[in-house]
């Protein structure tokens, strides 16, 4: 399992994922990050973590798999309800939830809920 310092890290990265899906980080999504950082106790770890991100300008594909990884060695908690929350909030900044954004949550949830039912299967046909 991961620990919870690793977790909210990986929340950053995975803002930073979303706020990048469209090509730029529009000033409406850093007022939005913003709100959300400070809305959330951990949010200076997660901020530093989307600040990493965003210095180094790490391939995004990649660095949606790590996030899937992290989470998935993780397991299930209550924290991501706020991370579907706070994906929707920087989609939703500017003009609006596009068609990459929502895929982007969308295919997230999905992605992670895949990845622990193959979990499950596995520990079942030990």
């Amino acid at each position: 399992m991961v620990n919870k310092d690793r977790l909210y890290q990986t929340f950053g990265e995975l803002l930073y994922v979303i706020a990048m899906s469209d090509g730029v980080i529009q000033k409406e999504e850093v007022k939005t990050l913003d709100e959300i950082f400070k809305a959330h106790p951990k949010g200076q770890e997660i901020k530093w973590s989307f600040d990493y991100e965003h210095k180094n300008q790490n391939d995004l594909e990649t660095l949606y798999k790590k996030v899937i990884e992290v989470f998935s060695d993780h397991g299930p908690d209550e924290e991501y309800d706020f991370m579907i929350y706070a994906l929707t909030r920087i989609a939703e900044a500017h003009e609006g939830i596009k068609t990459e954004e929502k895929k982007l949550i969308t295919g997230f949830s999905r992605d992670l809920l895949e990845r622990f039912k193959k979990d499950i299967d596995k520990l079942y046909k030990s």
